[in-house]
């Protein structure tokens, strides 16, 4: 059985858009060994409900999935084309929206498995095209491999935030994880804009160099 259409109307996807919300909140606080019958309190809807929608536990799970990469995506889409700072101040200004779906996120790299395998490179595949708007945007600069580059920013940010809240243990409790995110995003928001918008090295001259060493370099974009 396939997955609703989950949209924030009424009816019948409505109904299944209030289980997927439950569902990534509940999921996101206390993992995925949690039952479809707390799920089902959470949406006051009964687990057959659940069943009817999303096929299974595991259906529900790779919904929640595509639910929170559409979230994700919007966000990052938005943020890519925009590249104004009244874009980025507002994004950051309701950092706690996105708790339960950052949440979910976190919660299913630590499980590790190949559901969060999926989920991370539909990251990428994801990341590889709001990235190629911010390109068509005039906001970012092309690369000489995109799939490359998107994998390494993925890396970077999710392996980021999960170093930061193994590190600091005090933001441990699912319960205000919404603290956590911004307290987070202060603390990397002004370096990550920084090496984003100026770079780090000098010059090219590392870059350049290692190109000439390796055998079958990527072609360069930019120079288009």
């Amino acid at each position: 059985m396939g997955t609703a259409k989950v949209t924030s109307g009424g009816g019948d996807s409505g109904t299944a858009a209030r289980i997927l919300e439950a569902a990534v909140s509940r999921f996101g606080r206390d993992g995925f060994g949690v039952g479809l019958r707390a799920i089902a309190e959470d949406a006051a809807v009964s687990p057959g409900l659940i069943v009817h929608y999303f096929g299974s536990k595991q259906g529900l799970r790779r919904a929640c999935d595509e639910h929170v990469r559409e979230v994700i995506v919007t966000e990052k889409r938005a943020a890519a084309t925009d590249g104004t700072a009244a874009g980025l101040l507002a994004q950051l200004a309701d950092v706690e929206r996105f708790a339960p779906v950052v949440r979910y996120m976190v919660r299913s790299l630590r499980e590790g498995g190949d559901l969060a395998r999926e989920l991370f490179e539909d990251m990428v595949a994801d990341a590889v095209r709001y990235l190629e708007a911010g390109v068509e945007a005039g906001v970012i600069k092309p690369s000489r491999d995109p799939v490359a580059r998107a994998r390494v920013l993925a890396y970077q940010a999710t392996g980021s935030m999960l170093m930061w809240l193994t590190m600091n243990p005090e933001h441990a409790d699912p319960a205000s994880f919404g603290k956590a995110l911004r307290a987070y995003m202060e603390e990397v928001t002004i370096p990550m804009l920084e090496v984003f918008s100026e770079g780090l090295y000098t010059d090219r001259s590392l870059l350049e160099e290692y190109l000439l060493y390796i055998p079958d370099p990527p072609r360069d974009e930019s120079s288009n």
